[in-house]
Formats: structure tokens, C-alpha cells, sequence
């Protein structure tokens, strides 16, 4: 079996999920990013992120500090009543929070890395139009640009449906020469919203705007598996898994009223599962549903 010894990052769980069914906060259109701006916002924050350093500080590893900012682009910032100087405020104080904290805990963990994270246009997991990677790229790059003021290390894009727009992050990134990766999501049969194989999405992107590397977040290891039994050298670009606790579909997953935190008899060996089939895996975190122990598990440590 695959153990973590090859592993380098800790990064963090569904911060969302966590945030509003464990601590009853409100995050409307789940957007996090208008915590950096209050007192008890950041303190909550800081709290939620202590657990993953202490994590990386117990399996000897690294920390991935990822900001709170999914929801920090302007269509979904607009829907908040947000302009674009203030969303691109919330992005900066973002990392600057981050920062802080990388900080003050470098002495229990030394390498840490603070992450500015882009989320879709779009809801994340719904099928829509293809997307222009020019007309991504210049949605995207306001988000990019203040994470690049604020000196943010690396940018990360998650629960992307579509290369289009992949491609359009990357081109945003490397604008400002920021490394990137690039993260989708997949359905219960391991293919992307529209239908788009993993193979197909990351092979598209790496042909015209190559990222640092991959991940897939946002489904459960049971659901992502299947995208690997195509093999090949495109394997090699997936570094890391931020996987759901849940294993129910997106779709119920939206409807859902109360959380659904999986059970780690499955979770656990279904991840391990996935595991084998990633030689170049380095960077594991959770996603949706899932917080500190799930993350802990995976980590073999807590």
C-alpha cells in the first residue's frame, strides 16, 4: 500500500462545511473570504488553520496554507454586493492573514506555503457553456494580481469543470509568474461534469498552458478512482487529492440540510485505494465534508 512517506504537504479540509455546520457561521453563497475582514472572522480562521499545522508538524511534514478566497472573484463577490476593489481587498488581507500565521508557526512547522485560491465562475458543478481561455484569463487575473501584491507563493484553482478555464487561470498566473495547479472535480463515474475524461481535461491544458501540476478535489475517493483506470504518463501530473467525505453525488450534496461526514472506515481505504494509482501524489487534504480528523487519518497521525 501507498503510505505517506512520499508525501510532502498537509493542506487543509472543507473549510466551508466545517465553518458553517461545526460552528454554526454563516456563509452566504458560501463564500468565506468576508471573515479577514472582522476581528472574531479572523480568529476563527486562525483556529481552523492550527489544526492542519499541527497535522504537518506531527507527520513531519509541510503545511499548504491555503487562503479562504473560492468565492473571491467578481461574479460571485457582485451576487455578496462586493466591487471589484473590495473582493480584490479581501484577497490581498487574505494572504497577509496567512502570512501571519505562517509566521508565528514556523518553529513547529518549517515550510509552509501560503496559496492564493481561486474558485470557478461558475458553481463548480454544474455543466455550462465551454469556456474561452482568453476570456478566462482576464476574469481570473484581478483575483491573480492582488494575490501577487500581497506575495502570495503559489496560486491553486479548485473544483474547475472545464480546461477552458483551466487554461485561463494558468494564463493568469503565469502573468504575474506565479506557479499554479490546477484542480477539478469529477462525478460519480470519474469524468468530469460534462462528461470530459480527467485524461482528456489535463492532456487539453498541459498541451497549451502546462501548470505546475494537477489535483482533483470535491468527489469522494470511491468516485475518483475510476478516472485512473485510463493509465498512462498524464497520471504522473496529479499531485494531489482534496477529497469529499461524502459519498453522495453533487447533486445531493446541494440539497442536503445537514452535513454529511462520511464514515472514515470507508473513506480511509477508499483512499488508499486511490492512493496506488497516483505514484507522483505529494500534497492530501480534504474537501467537502470533511475536517481536521479526516485529514489526520489520511496522515496516519491524531
Amino acid at each position: 500500500m501507498t503510505t505517506t512517506a512520499g508525501w510532502r504537504y498537509v493542506t487543509d479540509g472543507g473549510l466551508e462545511t466545517d465553518l458553517i455546520f461545526h460552528h454554526g457561521v454563516d456563509l452566504p453563497e458560501f463564500a468565506a473570504y468576508p471573515l479577514v475582514w472582522t476581528d472574531e472572522g479572523r480568529t476563527l480562521l486562525r483556529a481552523y488553520y492550527d489544526a492542519y499545522a499541527d497535522i504537518a508538524g506531527a507527520a513531519g511534514a509541510g503545511l499548504r496554507l491555503e487562503t479562504p478566497t473560492w468565492r473571491a472573484n467578481p461574479d460571485w463577490a457582485a451576487v455578496l454586493g462586493h466591487d471589484v476593489r473590495t473582493v480584490s481587498d479581501a484577497n490581498r488581507t487574505a494572504v497577509e492573514l496567512l502570512q501571519g500565521m505562517a509566521q508565528d508557526w514556523r518553529d513547529r512547522v518549517p515550510d509552509i506555503m501560503v496559496i492564493g485560491s481561486v474558485g470557478p465562475r461558475g458553481d463548480g458543478y454544474a455543466v455550462g457553456d465551454a469556456v474561452d481561455p482568453d476570456e478566462a484569463a482576464d476574469y481570473h487575473t484581478p483575483q491573480v494580481w492582488a494575490f501577487a501584491e500581497a506575495g502570495a507563493q503559489a496560486v491553486c484553482a479548485l473544483t474547475l469543470t472545464d480546461p477552458g478555464e483551466a487554461v485561463g487561470v494558468v494564463r493568469a498566473a503565469d502573468s504575474f509568474g506565479l506557479p499554479v495547479a490546477i484542480g477539478f472535480t469529477v462525478e460519480t463515474d470519474g469524468r468530469l461534469p460534462g462528461g470530459t475524461t480527467l485524461r482528456s481535461a489535463i492532456e487539453q491544458v498541459d498541451a497549451v498552458a502546462p501548470p505546475a501540476y494537477f489535483l482533483v478535489n470535491c468527489a469522494h475517493p470511491q468516485h475518483v478512482v475510476a478516472a485512473f483506470d485510463d493509465a498512462g504518463p498524464w497520471v504522473e501530473r496529479v499531485h494531489g487529492l482534496r477529497s469529499n467525505a461524502s459519498t453522495a453525488t453533487h447533486a445531493e450534496l446541494d440539497e442536503a440540510e445537514v452535513l454529511d461526514e462520511g464514515d472514515l472506515a470507508v473513506f480511509v481505504p477508499a483512499h488508499r485505494a486511490l492512493e496506488e494509482r497516483l505514484p507522483a501524489l505529494e500534497i492530501v487534504g480534504g474537501c467537502c465534508g470533511t475536517d481536521a480528523r479526516h485529514v489526520a487519518a489520511l496522515w496516519g497521525v491524531g
